[in-house]
């Protein structure tokens, strides 16, 4: 890839779970870069360089100790890139401090940014405070969370050490970098996040911590000329939903999405076997595959998701779906893996917080991978419609 000085740079992002490595490599394929997620942490770093390289630590799961654990090891391997990106859940959740500290020691960075903003789906940060929708995330539906609940919206109290700069400061970068400190930076647009980023002189001198709004801000301060392009997949004959996210958002654009008399569905419970009988049944030309409504225990979510993901492969194995659409990080790792799937190799990002591409592996089935809480009621529908159309001859050639 060129930066913004000419040079050719490796990006590497280190995330949680899986839809945030796609939510932060996605901007960087748009500004031209090839882009894959790697489904687990490699043995050494890919040669030849993809480009960006988006590694799934998978370490939202993990109890906090394995989590930093797993985190500065990643950041180790992967510190000698140009461009060193963690991201962290733009509403906090998961072990944000444990995993940020973990990075910064492995990467050998002289300075940490943290700007965890994403001003596109309403979250913002005012003085150190993560703010959904006006609401501090540790009051919103994101409290609530059964597997990750938030439970502390002031930056500061996460890292005591840190400098706080707000958004008229960012002049103030280059000493605080210099100093080696551990900032974290307000933002409550787009633009605020753009004059972070070109107020920083060199951009491996930092570890970058953030969400897609400054993974968006990154790629737009290194975008490519001439970008590289992929040819769009084969409409799917016949695509398969699969919600593992209990988030009141998804559950309500699967409600949309089955109002349609094309769609049918089934509900997985811990035996998988009944649901492969069911959906193979099926005649509709879209096929949904969700858990129950009510929100799960971790435990209760991880036997779910494991049954859902025997049903996948049952069915992609046998060509009863030839496409996927999955909400939730997680679900979307536990469900790919025993397809053999090694990683997914990025097309676009089509809407905020949505990402897709193909797998890499024996089964290289088109898939879209959509965050659990992101989107309108009608994006679901709109999905499904993108998976199965026939592409404009004019795009992605």
């Amino acid at each position: 890839m060129t930066s913004r000085n000419g040079v050719r740079q490796e990006i590497a992002i280190l995330a949680d779970d899986l839809t945030s490595a796609g939510d932060g490599a996605a901007p960087f394929r748009q500004a031209g870069h090839d882009a894959r997620i790697l489904l687990t942490t490699p043995a050494s770093v890919p040669r030849p360089a993809v480009g960006v390289s988006a590694v799934d630590l998978g370490s939202r799961v993990l109890d906090e100790e394995a989590a930093a654990s797993r985190t500065r090891r990643a950041a180790r391997l992967f510190a000698d890139s140009e461009l060193l990106f963690k991201t962290v859940d733009s509403t906090l959740r998961g072990h944000v401090a444990a995993e940020v500290r973990a990075a910064w020691a492995g990467s050998r960075r002289r300075a940490v940014v943290i700007a965890p903003a994403f001003p596109a789906e309403g979250r913002v940060t005012v003085e150190g405070v993560q703010y959904v929708r006006g609401v501090p995330v540790h009051e919103s539906d994101y409290a609530r969370d059964p597997v990750h609940p938030v439970r502390c919206s002031d930056l500061a109290m996460l890292f005591p050490e840190a400098v706080l700069v707000q958004p008229d400061r960012a002049a103030e970068l280059p000493d605080l970098i210099e100093n080696g400190d551990l900032i974290v930076c307000s933002a409550a647009e787009d633009g605020d996040l753009d004059r972070l980023v070109a107020a920083v002189p060199r951009l491996d001198d930092v570890l970058w911590v953030g969400s897609p709004g400054l993974a968006a801000a990154l790629a737009r301060g290194c975008a490519r000329a001439t970008g590289s392009t992929a040819s769009l997949p084969t409409p799917a004959r016949r695509p398969l939903i699969v919600v593992g996210s209990t988030n009141p958002a998804t559950r309500r654009q699967l409600a949309t999405l089955h109002t349609r008399a094309d769609v049918q569905g089934i509900t997985v419970s811990a035996d998988p076997a009944p649901a492969v009988e069911a959906l193979r049944g099926l005649t509709a030309p879209i096929l949904t595959l969700r858990t129950p409504d009510e929100r799960h225990t971790a435990q209760t979510a991880q036997v779910l998701a494991r049954s859902q993901a025997t049903v996948v492969k049952a069915l992609s194995e046998d060509h009863t779906v030839d496409a996927l659409v999955i909400t939730g990080g997680e679900t979307a790792t536990t469900v790919l893996q025993p397809l053999g799937a090694t990683g997914i190799d990025l097309l676009d990002e089509p809407e905020p917080g949505v990402v897709r591409g193909s797998l890499t592996g024996p089964l290289p089935l088109p898939v879209l991978i959509k965050a659990g809480g992101f989107g309108d009621d009608a994006l679901l529908l709109r999905l499904c419609h993108l998976i199965r159309q026939r592409p404009d001859p004019g795009e992605h050639t």
